[in-house]
């Protein structure tokens, strides 16, 4: 692999670089990593060893067929890069209150940092993931919903529709659009494509990024930036335009040495932040940092409500874990989902705002005397553990991922939720003699099985 010379010519001012291990570890493969899910088991992956920084994550031995295993399907791990998994080291140390708090992960698809962020945070906090590109908001609200969190809302609207909510975010994530330099080992075409220009094209769309959210990040508020560039343009260039632009202090805590990451500091304004270099890091290339906002800020309320009492409350709650409280809105054609009553106040807030792919759980729609169930239901946390279920094995798990008519025995007419190794999979419907598949079509497998899989 021949590394653009203007590249290379950049980093060697980066105090840390080391241009022949750098270049030697681009003519390898890239580690393959995984982060499992921390509320289930049954992934069934080879794991070779940990992710240091990442206490749910691990290098895998050899790159499976993910498409084929079904576990990935139910949610039971998230395929990452393991430099990106860092953000978990970041969090742990610059965020305190970890309570109840309003998070944005701003350009979030396809969902490696939505999903990491939804496994940290705790008790009434809230997780809005957004993805301006219509298509790649598909993508992240389907691996949203594998996830699995109510808590979790998925939008799609531009960066600028977010200025609207002054003061909201406790902590905003920005995984900047970049040159993708840092993934020319994945990526053939970030290396044809990578040139000067782009960079600073890239380095423009950051600041103009942040310039239009920071008014949503409130006083003292977090925010996290990275980027999967190597480009100093894009990474301590950005830190030192931000300091010099807005009020914040650098955020940037001890990792051990042997963690192989580069500690950096701008050059004009010192501001902290990580470089991941393969061949010094066991990971792609990544850089982060973290500042807070130390400037005064109006800090914008969500709407007082009172707590309506849902029509279809008798219908849904056996369908949800009696451990804790749901209130019900509805969606659109008679549809409904679940959120937090803690998170009301948001919704009636936040649906004048944003467009809303997703807000908390999907619940479904009353049909006639039934409940025509919500695919998400089927993956959720918060799914009811007696909810009726039908274990497959994984041909036949498979099978029904890929929307074809499975082999069940005959049984009582009724939903069930189709399962592999205690993961939900989708819906079927049993009318006695025979079961209708609900999986959504767009989630269907389209991968040929080989033979040993397809029975």
């Amino acid at each position: 692999m021949k590394i653009p010379a203007q590249l290379l010519e950049d980093l060697r001012r980066v105090p840390g670089f080391n241009e022949d291990e750098f270049t030697e570890a681009h003519s390898t493969a890239a580690d393959t990593s995984v982060r499992l899910h921390p509320g289930r088991v049954g992934g069934g992956l080879t794991l070779a060893a940990p992710v240091p920084w990442c206490g749910n994550g691990y290098y895998l031995g050899e790159r499976p067929v993910f498409t084929l295993d079904p576990a990935y399907h139910g949610g039971a791990y998230y395929v990452q890069e393991a430099s990106s998994m860092f953000l978990e080291h970041i969090w742990k140390n610059a965020v305190t209150d970890n309570g109840a708090l309003r998070v944005l992960d701003l350009c979030a698809a396809p969902g490696g940092k939505s999903t990491h962020l939804a496994s940290l945070l705790q008790g009434d906090s809230l997780l809005i993931s957004n993805e301006v590109i219509r298509n790649r908001a598909t993508i992240l609200e389907e691996n949203m919903v594998r996830w699995g969190y109510t808590n979790n809302w998925v939008t799609c609207n531009d960066p600028r529709d977010f200025s609207k909510l002054t003061g909201y975010f406790d902590v905003i994530v920005i995984d900047a659009p970049c040159s993708g330099s840092g993934l020319f080992r994945k990526d053939t075409h970030a290396l044809d494509t990578w040139s000067e220009e782009n960079v600073t094209l890239c380095a423009l769309r950051q600041k103009r990024i942040i310039d239009d959210i920071w008014p949503a990040l409130k006083q003292d508020g977090i925010l996290i930036y990275a980027t999967c560039s190597f480009s100093t343009q894009e990474d301590e260039g950005l830190l030192d335009w931000l300091a010099a632009t807005y009020e914040v202090e650098s955020l940037a805590p001890q990792v051990p040495a042997e963690w192989g990451i580069t500690p950096i500091y701008s050059p004009e304004k010192n501001m902290g932040g990580y470089r991941f270099f393969p061949g010094k890091a066991r990971g792609e290339g990544f850089f982060i940092a973290a500042v807070q906002k130390k400037a005064e800020a109006d800090e914008l309320k969500p709407i007082k409500f009172k707590p309506a009492i849902s029509k279809i409350k008798d219908l849904v709650l056996p369908l949800l874990t009696n451990s804790r409280a749901f209130q019900f809105i509805a969606s659109a054609a008679d549809a409904y989902n679940a959120i937090a009553p803690a998170h009301e106040g948001d919704y009636l807030l936040l649906q004048k705002i944003l467009y809303f792919r997703k807000a908390g759980l999907p619940l479904g729609a009353p049909a006639h005397k039934d409940w025509l169930p919500a695919h998400a239901l089927a993956l959720s946390l918060d799914a009811a553990a007696d909810i009726p279920a039908i274990e497959l094995n994984k041909e036949q798990a498979l099978r029904f991922l890929k929307r074809e008519d499975i082999n069940i025995e005959e049984m009582a007419k009724g939903w069930r939720v189709i399962k592999f190794n205690n993961l939900g999979l989708g819906w079927v419907k049993c009318l006695g003699n025979r079961t209708n598949n609900y999986l959504p079509k767009h989630w269907r497998i389209r991968m040929e099985l080989p033979d040993n899989d397809a029975g």
